[in-house]
């Protein structure tokens, strides 16, 4: 591989292709989304050894609940076969893992796995998976409105004061920094309501590889060139220099 001398300090991912690649193997879309667990592995592998030291992967958005029955049953309980599967292996890499998102509508069991996992692993001090499940950016900003109107109403906060740092503590992902490059796989060209606040400066980088197919070199291409971009958050090159 290319040295890579300048890495992300906060990675976020669009898993997008399951599906399809399923399709392309005439099996059923669930087969799609189990096959993608080797890239999951291999994408927190090289952020482990390239010390990157933020992951956000989108799991599974508000929208996706409109999905077929069988198929979110079958996410739900590929969410508890992963975290069972990895937490030992997680925890001897000193990750810890953290969820964005509202957990209101998913079944005991792989809520009670999710947040029973983040609790095993919430001393390490390594880098930080985040898993964004029955997360929309969109409810995130809503709620983050709601509560600083309530805030605002019971005195705690003056509406001369509300500025971009009130407004990000109170979304979900306060104790994170801003996503550096944001990837989305399978050709698709869009957001998705993944993040929206929080990717007001990230660096964008689009591929056609589909999630299941998706591996190490494939994200150090995607890092390669991020790292031949000139970030200017609305400077000039000459600023910079």
């Amino acid at each position: 591989m290319e040295e890579i001398i300048n890495y992300p300090k906060h990675l976020a991912i669009i898993m997008d292709g399951n599906g399809r690649w399923a399709k392309k193997q005439g099996m059923m879309r669930i087969f799609g989304h189990e096959s993608a667990m080797k890239a999951v592995r291999e994408t927190v592998e090289y952020c482990v050894e390239n010390h990157i030291s933020y992951l956000t992967l989108y799991a599974f958005s508000t929208e996706n609940w409109n999905r077929p029955a069988i198929e979110v049953n079958a996410l739900m309980e590929l969410l508890i076969k992963f975290l069972k599967k990895e937490s030992k292996s997680l925890n001897e890499n000193n990750i810890r893992l953290k969820t964005i998102g509202r957990l209101d509508h998913f079944p005991k069991k792989a809520k009670e796995t999710l947040l029973e996992t983040i609790d095993k692993l919430k001393d390490n001090t390594g880098i930080t998976l985040t898993l964004a499940l029955g997360y929309g950016a969109r409810e995130e900003l809503s709620t983050a409105v709601k509560n600083i109107a309530e805030a605002v109403k019971n005195g705690l906060i003056s509406t001369e004061n509300i500025n971009e740092s009130v407004i990000n503590s109170y979304l979900y992902t306060s104790d994170l920094p801003d996503v550096d490059l944001l990837i989305r796989t399978s050709g698709e060209y869009r957001i998705s309501n993944f993040l929206l606040w929080q990717i007001a400066y990230s660096e964008l980088y689009f591929t056609d590889v589909l999630w299941p197919d998706f591996n190490k070199n494939h994200l150090n291409e995607a890092i390669l060139n991020y790292q031949k971009r000139e970030r200017r958050f609305g400077k000039t090159s000459e600023q910079l220099r």
